[in-house]
């Protein structure tokens, strides 16, 4: 399996009990989507390695208490502090105006009068408040991704329409002092 096929689930954090189970910390706002977890793929030296699962708990809302299948003390101790990843064709597909980050890259972004925005180039998601980097002639703009504020997501004409604030582009449209000259 190619990581470039595979999305990131979480990060397995630490040892739980004494029976060799692992708790994976998941990101992701479904968790109720992984009650039914047959495997994982978990990073080890850059390689996705195939982990099978036995058992699954739910301690909490985004954790996942996995038991490994043929669990011996070193395959535990590899798992430990490593991503885990699933296949992309695991996605439970979206409609409306919801969307993956990773399959809105290359999106224009209009707004509500359907005026170009920019094209986004990739998704900040690191830090509390993610945010759109769009390029717009050559200008790096950012929008914050607020859902309130998307109002179409068009898959086939690979577009979202999004309730832009006014003058929100204008800061980076405007001249500066040193272009004037």
């Amino acid at each position: 399996m190619r990581k470039e096929d595979c999305y990131f689930l979480g990060k397995i954090t630490r040892r739980h009990g004494l029976a060799g189970n692992v708790i994976l910390k998941m990101d992701t706002d479904q968790p109720e989507f992984y009650r039914n977890l047959e495997s994982i793929f978990v990073e080890i030296n850059g390689l996705l390695v195939p982990f099978f699962i036995d058992k699954l708990g739910f301690p909490k809302k985004d954790t996942l208490n996995i038991s490994f299948k043929n669990a011996t003390e070193g395959t535990v101790d590899q798992s430990l502090g490593k991503n885990v990843f699933l296949p992309m064709t695991t996605l439970p597909p979206l409609s409306g105006t919801k969307f993956y980050y990773h399959e809105v890259v290359g999106f224009k972004i209009l707004d509500q009068d359907d005026n170009f925005c920019g094209t986004i180039k990739e998704i900040n998601d690191s830090i509390s408040q993610h945010y759109f980097i769009l390029n717009l002639e050559g200008t790096e703009v950012i929008i914050p991704v607020i859902k309130d504020w998307i109002l179409e997501v068009d898959r086939a004409e690979k577009f979202i329409k999004m309730q832009v604030p006014e003058g929100l582009l204008d800061v980076y449209l405007k001249p500066t002092d040193n272009d004037e000259r």
